[in-house]
Order: structure tokens, then C-alpha cells, then sequence
């Protein structure tokens, strides 16, 4: 194969695509958690979440995709097991349990939180440590995404919590003067 001449050496492009690979690896994770979320979630929330995490499952499958196209060009090649998923993302998995909505949401802030600093940090080791601008623009598109997603999600958590059908607030009696 013809050597790969674009501005970056061997060992600069290799550092981009293990980065890339980690956060392939956690959009993955992500898009089995909110796909799972989006099948199993009930009560009276459930279209509004149904539908908003079947926009974000969506997204993340195109970002996967970019992620590893992203990869390819840098003469790299992606992970694609489960195995290799599982063993380079930061996020972690909550098998065996099944939370309530608004702990799928609060879950999902979470992971979506840590995506976005690991993001930040890839953005700057693009830059300083491998000198791979396109990367670091490319990273920074992720990051907005992220943000975007998780701010989604936190905005449906700090509204009104959303109370149990035949919940009555407790009455309390005016009192005459």
C-alpha cells in the first residue's frame, strides 16, 4: 500500500485513530443504552421520550458512522466487536436492571456528560499533541452534538416532575380571617 502523505506522521496519526477509537466506542455504548431506553420506556412520558431518544439513537448512528469513516481516512481501521466496544469506552453498562423514565434521562446526562469532557480533552490533544486540526474541527462537531443531546435530556429532568395518575397535592384549607 502506497504510504499515507498528508501532514502527519505515522505515530501522530496513529495516536488520532486510538483516540477516534475510544470515542467510537463510547457513541456506541450510547446509542445501546438510548436505543434500549427507547424501547422500554413507559408512563404518561413515554411518547415525548420515545420519540426524542429515537432522534438521538439517529444521530448517534451517523456520528458511529462518521467516527469510523473518520478512521479509515487516517489509514486506520475501526473497532467493530462488542469486545472492542466494552474495552476502550468510558461508559459503562447497567445490565440487569431496568430504571424508571426519569433515571433513564438522569443516566443518560450522565454518559453524555462524560462523552463531552472526554471530548474536550481529545480536542486539545488533537491539536497540541498530534497537530491534526481536521480531527480536533471534526471532535468539536461531536462535542456540539453531545451538548445539544444532553442538554435535551437535563431540560426534561428539571421541569416539573411528572407525578403518578390519581395524584392528588395535598389541599389545604384557607383559613378566614
Amino acid at each position: 500500500m502506497r504510504p499515507i502523505n498528508i501532514g502527519l506522521s505515522d505515530e501522530q496519526r496513529q495516536g488520532v485513530i486510538e483516540l477516534l477509537n475510544q470515542h467510537l466506542a463510547d457513541a456506541y455504548l450510547l446509542l445501546i443504552k438510548t436505543k434500549k431506553y427507547h424501547w422500554d420506556v413507559v408512563g404518561p412520558q413515554f411518547r415525548t421520550l420515545h420519540e426524542l431518544w429515537e432522534e438521538h439513537y439517529q444521530a448517534l448512528t451517523e456520528s458511529i458512522d462518521d467516527y469510523a469513516e473518520r478512521i479509515r481516512a487516517l489509514g486506520g481501521y475501526p473497532l467493530g466487536t462488542v469486545e472492542g466496544f466494552l474495552k476502550h469506552a468510558s461508559l459503562k453498562e447497567h445490565p440487569g436492571d431496568l430504571p424508571d423514565a426519569n433515571e433513564m434521562v438522569g443516566r443518560l446526562v450522565v454518559d453524555h456528560e462524560q462523552v463531552i469532557r472526554n471530548l474536550r480533552q481529545a480536542i486539545d490533544q488533537c491539536s497540541d499533541q498530534f497537530h491534526d486540526e481536521g480531527t480536533a474541527d471534526f471532535l468539536t462537531g461531536q462535542l456540539e452534538a453531545h451538548e445539544e443531546m444532553a442538554w435535551m435530556l437535563r431540560s426534561f429532568i428539571e421541569g416539573t416532575g411528572i407525578e403518578p395518575s390519581g395524584y392528588r397535592p395535598e389541599v389545604r384549607p384557607s383559613v378566614a380571617r
